[in-house]
């Protein structure tokens, strides 16, 4: 076994009705997509939801020859609500893998706040305290003995101050 680097991205920001991304997120996923072209990603999953594909076809334009995938399991469902679901998502990304990965998951709030939170063996009820901005990245290392590390959470440096904390509370919107 090997270790997994799983890089987890919320989606850029969207429009009103989330059928899409905003003019602003379209450049957030730019940006993102600029900043992953030096990490050596052997794929990127995304939600099946459209601002979530969206934001991971702007990505994937930066990444020539990485695999895009959809992934159900990365769907905007609350976790503690449907704990089935939660744990197909954790089985399919978390853990050891059978070679070094690198991989790229694109999703939402509810999902990256669930990722950080089984990494760091927190209560269930711990993931409600963790909200990612938009295009915010987590990445957490799984080694081959079952231990985790959380690396960097909701990291924004990619983006200039006029768009990061989109999709935060109002007074984090500095």
């Amino acid at each position: 076994m090997e270790t997994r680097h799983l890089w987890i991205a919320r989606h850029a920001e969207a429009t009103a009705d989330e059928s899409g991304l905003s003019a602003a997120g379209e450049r957030q996923a730019a940006l993102l997509g600029e900043r992953m072209a030096g990490v050596p990603l052997t794929a990127v999953s995304h939600s099946p939801l459209p601002r979530a594909a969206r934001t991971a076809s702007l990505v994937a334009a930066h990444l020539p020859g990485v695999p895009v995938r959809v992934a159900a399991e990365l769907d905007d469902r609350v976790p503690t609500e449907e704990p089935a679901a939660s744990a197909a998502m954790i089985a399919r990304f978390a853990g050891p893998a059978p070679a070094e990965t690198h991989e790229l998951l694109i999703t939402h709030a509810f999902q990256v706040a669930w990722f950080v939170r089984e990494a760091l063996e927190t209560p269930a009820e711990r993931w409600r305290d963790l909200i990612p901005a938009n295009t915010g990245l987590t990445v957490i290392r799984y080694f081959p003995n079952g231990r985790r590390r959380v690396l960097i959470f909701n990291d924004l440096s990619h983006l200039p101050a006029e768009l990061r904390w989109t999709g935060s509370p109002p007074e984090l919107r500095l």
